[in-house]
């Protein structure tokens, strides 16, 4: 085989000679395979684009045919001799190669001068949104997955504090892991224009991050390039990533964002690895994964008490243990540990938009103090654009405010930056509910369920829409799934109990109250609960009193938005009751 590339090809530490058919390591000829050699050559002539098996095995064995095990062991003896820089070759799935280190070119005067980035030779492009796909480990242990995942995480929210930037969220993101799609189609599904691939090697307290940027959907190779540095400079190395990807795609950068991108102070290994556990844990949204991140959070900030981030984590697990969805904490407790540490966090590093969020989420959901919240989620919002939770649990601040056209543009938001969130998805059809748009609501819960049929809060949300729209039997087959799927619940079996009450099962909603009130768990939630079967019993009295005992306990005031309630709102008790809260007299709706 004749290689096309002229002079010699630099790579890290090695220089290829195709003239002369060597590989040189600092200057040393090394020993290599024929067909490896062959192999490096196709791949580095590609400049990065994707060599798949078929080619490979048509250029490197023109003449014969042989099983594509005779090239996975060719790429392994390549992988071996290369070493520390073995990740320079990224495997695709299923399809093929990448190499994915910088090239530079040498020419006869062996000066080095850089390769063009992409292979048509064009301009590089403009890009106004990209996603970054799941980072891939290159240790061999499976423990360490958590930190190509929080090498994921710290990348996506560099690039999401650049305004111009569309960046695809995390929870979208890692539907891809270990998912086999071609480029085109992941980029068709997320609706992004660029994506960014890449390797993280962990060796002791170094790290090592290899990535490449391609356009789409022509799978045009823009950039490709290493980054590497101590474990404690972590920050600055995905900073000085994002900001190296905002400028191969000409991005606009703020003043403000330079200086965010530019500003990362050294973190303590141990407290770093404690910060990217919780968030890994807190990620995973289950009872059990917000009380392991509290715990690693702990961890961090008891090892380092100035670390911002990690104040901000477990902001976000004990605002969210409060939640009725966890039930890991009572409200109260919750919001006082929420509010404490979003604070601590926000004194440490007023910048972080995380905390404000978290403290805004805290504000709402247990203070009830609105003005206050608002001010915290516009604040987020203003400091990390991107960040598709603020635009979530903003949008509900507006619901409970009864603005809902702004609240369901926020979630919209949200729903561009994380296309395939399953929750947000959910949100935006209870928005619709609230706003008594029930239709919408049933179709947006269908779309939900499209792409997930398992998911429980898709059917609760479709089961409250068929019930407004007084199609009980059905209902209360949805709510019954939400049940089978999730257990009980709460928000499951309350409303169960309603679309019993409505539809003249007496005796099953009673039954429900019974089982709701048995436990004594000291959840807010349940006198709330309790009260909205009471209204479907038509028993305004004892709902009254169950929802005066939930205002005690300072329960989460957005159920009373559920149009459930509206048989109550003419009631003098029930405007008293929003009027101590601090929400609007009116049902929400829109129109």
């Amino acid at each position: 085989m004749t290689g096309e590339a002229q002079g010699s090809v630099g790579f890290g530490r090695f220089r290829l000679l195709p003239q002369r058919r060597e590989l040189r390591a600092d200057g040393v000829v090394v020993e290599l395979g024929s067909r490896a050699f062959d192999i490096l050559l196709v791949l580095i002539e590609a400049r990065g684009a994707l060599v798949t098996k078929d080619e490979l095995l048509s250029r490197v064995w023109p003449d014969t045919v042989v099983e594509e095990n005779n090239l996975v062991v060719q790429i392994s003896a390549l992988r071996k001799v290369l070493g520390e820089d073995r990740d320079s070759i990224r495997t695709v799935s299923g399809r093929g190669y990448r190499f994915v280190a910088e090239i530079t070119s040498v020419g006869e005067t062996d000066v080095k001068t850089p390769v063009a980035r992409d292979t048509s030779g064009e301009a590089a492009p403009k890009v106004r949104s990209i996603a970054v796909l799941p980072l891939e480990s290159l240790s061999n242990d499976p423990s360490q997955e958590y930190f190509a995942d929080g090498m994921t995480d710290e990348l996506i929210t560099a690039l999401a504090q650049i305004s111009s930037l569309r960046v695809i969220s995390r929870t979208s993101i890692m539907t891809y892991k270990r998912v086999r799609k071609l480029l085109p189609e992941i980029a068709r599904e997320l609706n992004v224009e660029a994506v960014v691939e890449g390797t993280v090697l962990r060796f002791g307290d170094r790290v090592r991050i290899t990535a490449q940027l391609i356009e789409l959907p022509v799978e045009r190779h823009i950039w490709a390039q290493s980054f590497e540095g101590d474990l404690r400079d972590t920050l600055a190395l995905q900073n000085s990533l994002a900001r190296t990807i905002a400028e191969q795609i000409r991005v606009t950068v703020t003043q403000q964002e330079q200086t965010a991108l530019q500003t990362a102070r050294p973190v303590n290994p141990v407290v770093y690895e404690a910060y990217l556990k919780g968030r890994y844990f807190l990620n995973k949204r289950t009872a059990d994964g917000l009380k392991t991140a509290i715990e690693y959070f702990s961890h961090a900030i008891e090892t380092d008490q100035t670390y911002a981030a990690g104040y901000s984590g477990l902001a976000d697990a004990y605002a969210l243990s409060g939640d009725w969805k966890y039930g890991v904490l009572s409200p109260r407790d919750a919001f006082a540990q929420a509010e404490a540490a979003a604070t601590k966090a926000l004194a440490l590093n007023e910048s972080l938009g995380e905390a404000h969020a978290s403290l805004a989420y805290a504000l709402d959901l247990y203070a009830w103090d609105w003005a206050a919240a608002e001010t915290e989620y516009k604040r987020a919002i203003q400091l990390n654009p991107g960040y598709p939770t603020a635009h979530q649990w903003y949008s509900w601040h507006l619901l409970m405010m009864g603005r809902n056209r702004e609240g369901i543009r926020e979630l919209r938001k949200a729903e561009n930056l994380d296309p395939l969130s399953l929750i947000i998805g959910a949100d935006i059809a209870d928005a619709f509910c609230v706003s008594r748009l029930y239709n919408e609501a049933a179709e947006q819960s269908r779309k939900v369920l499209e792409m997930d049929q398992n998911f429980a809060v898709g059917h609760y949300e479709l089961g409250q829409a068929l019930e407004q729209m007084h199609r009980h039997g059905e209902a209360i087959v949805e709510f019954q799934r939400a049940i089978e799927l999730s257990g009980h619940s709460g928000a499951f079996d309350s409303n169960l109990g309603y679309a019993y009450a409505v539809s003249g099962r007496r005796e099953e909603a009673i039954q429900i109250i019974k089982a709701l009130e048995a436990p004594q768990d000291g959840n807010a939630s349940t006198d709330a609960d309790i009260a909205l079967i009471y209204v479907g019993l038509g028993d305004r009295d004892q709902a009254m009193i169950s929802l005066n005992k939930a205002y005690e306990a300072r329960f989460k005031a957005s159920i009373l938005l559920r149009p459930a309630f509206d048989p109550l709102r003419s009631d003098a008790r029930f405007q008293d009751l929003l009027g101590r809260i601090g929400l609007p007299q009116a049902a929400p709706r829109i129109g």
